[in-house]
Order: structure tokens, then C-alpha cells, then sequence
């Protein structure tokens, strides 16, 4: 008569096997939580590199800034037609004060006015040579109205708000583009300017044709400030 294997609770060696492997898939896991949070792109590959500062991020120690390597910031300085950054003024100052160089942000809205956006920006940003080239943030999802506006009015609204953007800066813009509305607008491909792409930890390429600057990574911790940071290097 064949005898019946009995089943039960897993033997005390094999616990303890288990209790090795989950153990050292969490130290894993905390190791990649915490060299995502601290990761800097190589000096050697990209020498220049830096900051983008959202109008949310809070107080920035500069000082600490500068130390961690920080060769310049750019500052979010308006959205939209009436949003604009009332610390941005104290933030150019601090940063210069710091060695840095120093650029301004528009965040750009798909639904709003051409005008009034580009009002919105040169009311807050100085006509100023030394500024960098303004950076211009543009997201699927900024944008005030449910849907996004077609190709063809989206285009031609935004080549208004550059035109007026620029006369100001005396300078070209550069194009933040994200991979969402690359995706959507296909810009790289039908706007003549330098473009801005991120992506963490890798080196995007979604744009078809290179950028000049890159957000490595949108969620570096330093002791320069309590938020997450927006870490950007330049093309070498």
C-alpha cells in the first residue's frame, strides 16, 4: 500500500533560506530607493551641470547648492497668464551671489492666450544679458482647458508667445518638452529651437535630434532644500 507524503509547515532550514532571500531583497530595494534619491550624472560625461527650481520648491540654502556641484539654476518664474514667482528676484540675486548662472522658466499653458502668457513672463523677468537663454516648460497636462487644442492652433499660439518671449530675452529660447507632448505635438520636429528633455537616469532620446539639456533626474535629496530637485546637465 503506497504511504501518503504528510504536508506542513516548511521545515526550519527552509524558513531561515527564506527568510535570507527576503531579506536581502529588501536591503535591494533600499539600496535602489536610495541611489535614486542621491544619484548625480558623472562630472566626466556631462562637466557642466545644475538646477531647475520650481515656484513650490520652498527655502534653498545657495551656499549648499553651489557646493553640491550646481554650476547654474534656472527659476521658474511664471505660468500661465497671471502666475508669477514672487521670490524669483531674491532667487537671481542669491544665485549670482553664489557664482552661478542663472535662467528663467515660463510654464507654458496649451489653452491660454499668446499675449498674455508672454505679458505674464517679461513683467517679472528683466530684460537682462546675462540671464540664460528662458527655458520654456511645455507638458500635456499644463494646461487650463479639458482638451488639448489641435496641432495647427497650438503651434501658431505658441509661435506668438516665442516671438514676444524673445524680442524681450534678445535671445533664442530653449524648449522643455516632455516626452508626453512630444508625443502628442511632435515640436522637435517643427519648431527650429534648442530643446530640453528629461527623463531619469537615462539619457533621453524621444525627441529625435539632440538636446543641449537634460533632467537626469527629477528626484535628487540634497540638504540644500527639503523638496526633491530637478537635477539638469548640459550637452558636452
Amino acid at each position: 500500500m503506497a504511504k501518503t507524503r504528510k504536508t506542513g509547515r516548511p521545515s526550519a532550514a527552509r524558513r531561515r533560506i527564506l527568510a535570507a532571500l527576503l531579506l536581502i531583497v529588501l536591503i535591494a530595494a533600499g539600496a535602489a530607493w536610495w541611489k535614486a534619491r542621491t544619484w548625480l550624472p558623472d562630472r566626466q560625461d556631462y562637466p557642466v551641470q545644475g538646477v531647475w527650481l520650481s515656484d513650490d520648491i520652498g527655502p534653498v540654502d545657495w551656499r549648499l547648492l553651489r557646493a553640491a556641484g550646481a554650476d547654474f539654476a534656472y527659476l521658474t518664474a511664471s505660468e500661465g497668464t497671471s502666475t508669477r514667482d514672487t521670490a524669483f528676484a531674491a532667487g537671481l540675486k542669491a544665485a549670482r551671489e553664489r557664482g552661478m548662472q542663472v535662467g528663467a522658466v515660463h510654464v507654458y499653458d496649451l489653452c491660454a492666450p499668446a499675449d498674455a502668457q508672454a505679458a505674464n513672463f517679461v513683467t517679472i523677468v528683466p530684460r537682462d544679458k546675462d540671464l540664460l537663454p528662458p527655458a520654456i516648460r511645455l507638458d500635456i497636462d499644463s494646461r487650463t482647458c479639458p482638451q488639448v487644442p489641435g496641432e495647427a492652433q497650438m503651434q501658431s499660439e505658441l509661435t506668438t508667445f516665442l516671438n514676444q518671449v524673445e524680442k524681450h530675452a534678445e535671445k533664442p529660447v530653449i524648449l522643455m518638452v516632455s516626452s508626453s507632448l512630444e508625443k502628442e505635438y511632435h515640436l522637435a520636429a517643427r519648431i527650429d529651437r534648442n530643446i530640453w528633455l528629461e527623463q531619469d537616469f537615462l539619457a533621453p532620446t524621444y525627441a529625435g535630434r539632440p538636446w543641449v539639456l537634460w533632467t537626469a533626474s527629477k528626484r535628487l535629496r540634497l540638504n540644500a532644500a527639503t523638496a526633491p530637485l530637478h537635477w539638469v546637465v548640459v550637452q558636452p
